[in-house]
């Protein structure tokens, strides 16, 4: 078989494009969505914009990307690491002729869900969510919940709606993570259900582009990662020499060589080599298992390294602060006027938790400002489920900056 680089691109034929019998279902929203006159965009254009000016997006500059609220401004932080995929993604859906916008659209809001504190929140908040309720959170499930039911922006009328993106967006995201290893990665052949999924990689994305967000989500993250462990010195010296002893096991790629821009060109570039729709998307054996190796590397040195093992005990005791205090004023009666005279001494926590209540809550509904919200009402403050699911979904969209300051409030006297 002739090398894929030397081709072109030769997904072109199944690229989610008008005429592909994929095409009708990817674009497909829950709900019509209102149209502009004159309006340039295709449906996953429209998609990257919505997403672009929510609320959820803005607030991924002060999320964890593995360093804990860095002092140090060259640290990535999530918004970066979304960035990067996109960046990547973009550039393999461009060389192998798929759709780069529906790829641009499901990138930009792959990690939307992330809970504060990055991986160590969502452990915290996956621990509670098991010991009250039995169910599981999962942070790609979790973006799909906040694109579908959280995150809203104003129509031309100014009342908040929901952002109702497509489907082929909203399966990416929910899809986007999981192993991928040597296996070639190949979409499913069924548009299933999305909210019915129930754990992280039950299933593959339906498109093929898709299956590029969830590879480049993995070759973006590895080089910078060890990167930003090097600017916080982090990695001893034999450590450092472990790296290169890698690096040299893999001869493309110098020892001296082993940064981020060289392993995503690296990535990308082998990806580009070994990709058809027969094959699927894939890189070489060789450099599966260097990525699986780098992948380990990572894990031992720095995602357990003992200092951030450390600090993931505060933030297990900033988020559980966070979850009695505000769990406990829903569990009196009136909570919304409760809430109400609690963020007249303590803006900060109580003010924003009290717009989420009209927002979303039946009762806090009834004093919200008419016609401000078109939204869906997701709780009802009478049921102790909903009480939980509340303050659950209010903690996963904090930022680092903003869970630290409420948590200063609460224990300020």
């Amino acid at each position: 078989m002739p090398d894929a680089a030397d081709s072109g691109p030769l997904f072109r034929d199944v690229a989610v494009a008008p005429g592909n019998p994929l095409w009708e279902q990817a674009v497909s929203r829950r709900d019509q969505l209102y149209r502009r006159a004159h309006d340039l965009r295709s449906p996953f254009s429209r998609d990257y914009n919505r997403i672009l000016h929510c609320t959820a997006y803005r607030r991924l500059k002060h999320k964890t990307q593995v360093f804990f609220a860095p002092q140090n401004d060259h640290i990535c932080t999530r918004i970066e690491h979304v960035a990067h995929v996109m960046s990547v993604a973009e550039t393999i859906a461009n060389a192998l002729g798929l759709n780069r916008e529906l790829t641009a659209a499901a990138a930009i809001g792959h990690d939307l869900g992330h809970a504060p504190f990055g991986h160590s929140g969502e452990s915290v908040l996956k621990a509670l969510a098991g010991e009250r309720t039995g169910a599981s959170f999962w942070h790609e499930r979790n973006s799909l919940r906040f694109v579908d039911d959280l995150e809203t922006l104003e129509d031309p009328g100014g009342t908040h709606r929901h952002l109702n993106l497509t489907y082929g967006v909203r399966d990416a995201i929910v899809c986007h993570c999981g192993e991928v290893g040597s296996a070639a990665l190949r979409p499913r052949a069924e548009a299933l259900p999305l909210e019915a999924m129930d754990r992280p990689a039950q299933h593959e994305p339906f498109t093929w582009e898709g299956c590029v967000v969830k590879l480049s989500d993995k070759i973006a993250y590895l080089g910078r990662d060890i990167e930003d462990a090097l600017a916080t010195g982090i990695l001893t010296a034999s450590q450092r020499g472990e790296l290169d002893e890698l690096a040299r096991g893999y001869g493309e790629i110098k020892a001296r060589e082993i940064n981020n821009t060289v392993l995503l060109q690296f990535f990308i570039q082998d990806l580009r080599r070994h990709s058809d729709p027969d094959r699927g998307i894939r890189l070489s054996a060789k450099n599966a298992e260097f990525m699986e190796r780098l992948k380990a590397f990572n894990y031992r040195h720095i995602y357990l390294h003992p200092k951030l093992e450390q600090y993931k005990k505060y933030v297990r005791l900033v988020l559980e602060t966070l979850f009695a205090e505000l769990e406990a004023l829903l569990d009196r009666g009136e909570p919304v006027e409760r809430v109400r005279r609690e963020a007249a001494k303590r803006p900060i926590l109580f003010r924003v938790f009290l717009e989420w209540l009209e927002k979303y809550s039946a009762q806090g509904r009834e004093s919200a400002p008419p016609n401000k919200f078109g939204n869906r009402i997701l709780y009802d403050l009478e049921l102790p489920e909903d009480r939980f699911q509340t303050v659950l979904d209010f903690i996963s969209g904090m930022t680092d900056n903003y869970a630290l300051r409420s948590f200063e409030e609460i224990i300020s006297f």
